[in-house]
Protein backbone atom coordinates (compact mmCIF):
# COMPACT_ATOMS: atom_id res chain seq x y z
CA UNK A 1 0.00 0.00 0.00
CA UNK A 2 1.32 3.45 -0.88
CA UNK A 3 0.99 6.38 1.47
CA UNK A 4 0.51 10.03 0.66
CA UNK A 5 2.04 12.41 3.17
CA UNK A 6 0.59 15.91 3.43
CA UNK A 7 1.69 16.94 6.94
CA UNK A 8 1.06 20.63 6.27
CA UNK A 9 -2.67 19.90 5.95
CA UNK A 10 -2.99 19.03 9.64
CA UNK A 11 -2.46 22.71 10.44
CA UNK A 12 -5.72 23.50 8.66
CA UNK A 13 -7.63 20.59 10.20
CA UNK A 14 -6.55 21.28 13.78
CA UNK A 15 -6.43 25.05 13.71
CA UNK A 16 -8.67 26.93 16.07
CA UNK A 17 -11.18 29.16 14.38
CA UNK A 18 -9.81 32.67 14.36
CA UNK A 19 -11.72 35.21 16.44
CA UNK A 20 -10.57 37.86 13.99
CA UNK A 21 -10.92 38.27 10.24
CA UNK A 22 -7.85 36.84 8.54
CA UNK A 23 -8.43 39.03 5.46
CA UNK A 24 -8.32 42.13 7.68
CA UNK A 25 -5.46 40.90 9.89
CA UNK A 26 -2.96 39.76 7.25
CA UNK A 27 -2.61 43.07 5.35
CA UNK A 28 -2.53 45.00 8.65
CA UNK A 29 0.57 43.08 9.78
CA UNK A 30 2.74 44.56 6.99
CA UNK A 31 4.70 41.32 6.54
CA UNK A 32 3.69 40.48 3.00
CA UNK A 33 5.95 37.49 2.43
CA UNK A 34 5.01 35.75 5.70
CA UNK A 35 1.33 36.48 4.98
CA UNK A 36 1.58 35.45 1.31
CA UNK A 37 0.41 38.86 0.03
CA UNK A 38 1.56 39.21 -3.57
CA UNK A 39 0.25 42.66 -4.42
CA UNK A 40 -1.34 45.63 -2.69
CA UNK A 41 -3.67 47.89 -4.60
CA UNK A 42 -5.34 51.02 -3.33
CA UNK A 43 -8.46 49.29 -1.99
CA UNK A 44 -7.84 45.56 -2.67
CA UNK A 45 -4.97 43.07 -2.43
CA UNK A 46 -3.92 39.73 -3.93
CA UNK A 47 -3.04 36.92 -1.50
CA UNK A 48 -1.96 33.33 -2.03
CA UNK A 49 -4.42 30.92 -0.40
CA UNK A 50 -2.64 29.20 2.51
CA UNK A 51 -4.85 26.09 2.07
CA UNK A 52 -5.08 25.89 -1.73
CA UNK A 53 -7.23 23.77 -4.01
CA UNK A 54 -4.32 23.75 -6.47
CA UNK A 55 -0.87 25.35 -6.72
CA UNK A 56 -1.16 29.09 -7.30
CA UNK A 57 -4.66 29.40 -5.78
CA UNK A 58 -4.99 33.16 -5.26
CA UNK A 59 -7.62 35.39 -3.71
CA UNK A 60 -8.43 39.05 -4.29
CA UNK A 61 -10.02 40.84 -1.34
CA UNK A 62 -10.87 44.42 -0.44
CA UNK A 63 -9.07 45.87 2.58
CA UNK A 64 -12.42 47.04 3.86
CA UNK A 65 -14.36 44.42 5.84
CA UNK A 66 -17.48 43.80 3.74
CA UNK A 67 -19.47 40.60 3.37
CA UNK A 68 -22.00 41.44 0.66
CA UNK A 69 -21.36 42.34 -2.96
CA UNK A 70 -23.71 45.34 -2.79
CA UNK A 71 -21.54 46.83 0.01
CA UNK A 72 -18.55 47.24 -2.32
CA UNK A 73 -18.12 50.74 -3.77
CA UNK A 74 -17.84 51.24 -7.53
CA UNK A 75 -14.14 52.12 -7.12
CA UNK A 76 -13.45 49.02 -5.03
CA UNK A 77 -15.31 46.87 -7.57
CA UNK A 78 -13.34 48.28 -10.53
CA UNK A 79 -10.00 47.72 -8.84
CA UNK A 80 -11.10 44.30 -7.58
CA UNK A 81 -11.81 43.08 -11.11
CA UNK A 82 -8.59 44.67 -12.42
CA UNK A 83 -6.66 42.69 -9.80
CA UNK A 84 -8.49 39.49 -10.76
CA UNK A 85 -7.34 40.13 -14.35
CA UNK A 86 -3.79 40.85 -13.12
CA UNK A 87 -3.79 37.62 -11.09
CA UNK A 88 -4.94 35.55 -14.09
CA UNK A 89 -2.25 37.13 -16.30
CA UNK A 90 0.41 36.44 -13.65
CA UNK A 91 -0.64 32.80 -13.27
CA UNK A 92 -0.73 32.36 -17.06
CA UNK A 93 2.79 33.76 -17.32
CA UNK A 94 4.36 31.82 -14.44
CA UNK A 95 2.43 28.57 -13.97
CA UNK A 96 0.88 28.19 -17.44
CA UNK A 97 -2.38 26.52 -16.39
CA UNK A 98 -4.85 25.22 -18.95
CA UNK A 99 -7.80 27.05 -17.37
CA UNK A 100 -9.18 28.70 -14.24
CA UNK A 101 -12.02 28.52 -11.79
CA UNK A 102 -12.93 32.08 -10.77
CA UNK A 103 -15.55 32.87 -8.20
CA UNK A 104 -17.05 34.37 -5.11
CA UNK A 105 -18.60 32.24 -2.39
CA UNK A 106 -21.02 34.62 -0.66
CA UNK A 107 -22.33 33.19 2.61
CA UNK A 108 -21.62 29.99 4.49
CA UNK A 109 -24.22 27.96 2.60
CA UNK A 110 -22.48 28.94 -0.66
CA UNK A 111 -19.22 27.46 0.60
CA UNK A 112 -17.53 30.58 1.97
CA UNK A 113 -14.75 29.60 4.35
CA UNK A 114 -14.32 33.25 5.32
CA UNK A 115 -17.94 34.28 5.12
CA UNK A 116 -17.73 37.78 6.62
CA UNK A 117 -15.11 39.19 4.20
CA UNK A 118 -15.87 39.14 0.48
CA UNK A 119 -13.11 37.72 -1.72
CA UNK A 120 -12.69 36.26 -5.19
CA UNK A 121 -10.91 32.94 -5.73
CA UNK A 122 -8.63 32.44 -8.72
CA UNK A 123 -7.87 28.71 -8.97
CA UNK A 124 -5.54 27.59 -11.78
CA UNK A 125 -6.44 24.27 -13.37
CA UNK A 126 -4.53 21.82 -15.55
CA UNK A 127 -5.82 19.11 -17.84
CA UNK A 128 -5.99 15.94 -15.74
CA UNK A 129 -5.42 17.72 -12.43
CA UNK A 130 -8.39 16.05 -10.81
CA UNK A 131 -8.13 12.45 -9.79
CA UNK A 132 -9.68 10.01 -7.35
CA UNK A 133 -8.00 11.54 -4.26
CA UNK A 134 -10.63 14.19 -3.42
CA UNK A 135 -13.48 11.75 -3.99
CA UNK A 136 -12.09 8.68 -2.26
CA UNK A 137 -10.09 10.19 0.60
CA UNK A 138 -11.06 13.86 0.83
CA UNK A 139 -7.43 14.69 0.01
CA UNK A 140 -6.01 17.16 -2.47
CA UNK A 141 -2.55 16.67 -3.91
CA UNK A 142 -0.66 19.97 -4.06
CA UNK A 143 2.51 19.51 -6.05
CA UNK A 144 4.45 22.57 -4.87
CA UNK A 145 5.07 24.23 -1.51
CA UNK A 146 3.53 27.61 -0.71
CA UNK A 147 6.88 29.38 -0.27
CA UNK A 148 8.13 28.22 -3.68
CA UNK A 149 4.89 29.23 -5.39
CA UNK A 150 4.88 32.61 -3.60
CA UNK A 151 8.48 33.35 -4.63
CA UNK A 152 7.84 32.46 -8.30
CA UNK A 153 4.73 34.63 -8.46
CA UNK A 154 6.22 37.52 -6.47
CA UNK A 155 9.33 37.60 -8.67
CA UNK A 156 7.12 37.85 -11.77
CA UNK A 157 4.73 40.45 -10.29
CA UNK A 158 4.99 43.80 -12.07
Amino acid sequence: MEQLWAPWRIEYVRRAKESYCILCQKPAENDDEANLILHRGQSNFIILNAFPYSPGHLMVAPYRHVSELQEVTDGEAREHFELVKKAVALLNQVLKPHGFNLGLNVGKSAGAGIEKHLHTHIVPRWQGDTNFMPVMSDTRVISEGLAATYRKLKDAMV
